[in-house]
């Protein structure tokens, strides 16, 4: 049973028959359908099924030479708004099935983001034309989380704001030529680390590290494409499952100055989201690549 059900809708699926009947339901009355005729081992098909606002179940499997559908596998989505990075992606594929996981390197963030693709089928059509690499497609990141907290802001003047934004810009500069060799950008990085070091060793003693640090995002766990984030609420909407009219939660954060779209089941939601206070949570990262149309 996947751990994310729950993040859309699906809390109260706790057996193999039930999923099952999910499953059946989105090859059924599906609203999207993807075909890859060419693929070696028969015709792949990715059928999804919106339960919510942009976010339901997508089943992936193949039809074999007698035309019956066998299914793979099947994962909860949620297709976030907007272009999240347009940094080339690279895409690789799963061991043990015919899923793929993207790795994105966005200086903003520090880390390598690591993702769910959310649309294979698409990209292997892409792929399969061989016309162009679908990696320099832009990137829509999106979260579905486990569980999750509200969190006050921290209060900050607009000159604090206007201040932090610039630092960021110049760091995510640095970074870019530290990368390239520069010894000064490196050296510069380290000395800010340092004074960081310093700053936060003097606060820690009095403040609370939730006002030191109002954001980050962090890988979390042994899973690659899991992460803790914490950030800044920019908007959010609440809707039901069609089907289990369990509520839930959409946010759009902001987070390292990266925005993207979080869906959250709101039992599993402490406190009452806001645009201005902060979420904190762990997520599952998914990716959705605009492989065609760019």
């Amino acid at each position: 049973m996947h751990n994310y059900l729950k993040a859309v809708g699906f809390s109260q699926i706790t057996k193999r028959n039930e999923i099952k009947e999910i499953i059946k339901d989105v090859i059924e009355t599906y609203d999207e359908k993807v075909c890859v005729e060419n693929h070696p081992e028969g015709v792949f098909v990715q059928f999804s099924k919106n339960y919510g606002c942009d976010c339901g179940i997508s089943v992936c499997g193949q039809y074999d030479e007698n035309g019956e559908f066998h299914v793979e596998y099947y994962f909860p989505f949620f297709r976030g708004t907007g272009i999240t990075s347009r940094e080339k992606v690279t895409v690789e594929r799963h061991t043990e099935k015919e899923s793929y996981a993207g790795a994105c390197d966005d200086l903003r963030i520090g880390v390598t983001l690591i993702f769910y693709l959310l649309n294979p089928a698409e990209y292997m059509q892409e792929k399969s034309k061989g016309l162009k690499d679908p990696g320099t497609g832009p990137l829509t990141i999106s979260g579905l989380a486990s569980e999750g907290k509200i969190l006050f802001p921290v209060q900050k003047d607009k000159e604090a704001v206007k201040v932090e934004r610039e630092l960021s810009k110049n760091r995510a500069n640095l970074i870019a030529a530290a990368r390239e060799g520069d010894e000064e950008a490196m050296e510069s990085l380290t000395m800010e680390d340092m004074d960081t070091y310093s700053m936060i060793s003097q606060r820690i003693v009095t403040d609370d590290i939730l006002t030191i640090v109002d954001s980050y995002f962090m890988p979390y766990g042994i899973e690659c494409d899991q992460y803790n984030v914490l950030g800044e609420i920019q908007d959010v909407m609440k809707f039901k499952n069609i089907l289990t009219g369990e509520e839930i939660c959409q946010m759009t954060i902001e987070s390292n100055d990266m925005q993207f779209d979080v869906c959250i089941n709101s039992k599993d939601l402490l406190g009452e989201p806001a645009v201005g206070r902060r979420f904190k949570g762990t997520i599952w990262l998914q990716g959705q690549l605009h492989v065609t149309g760019c």
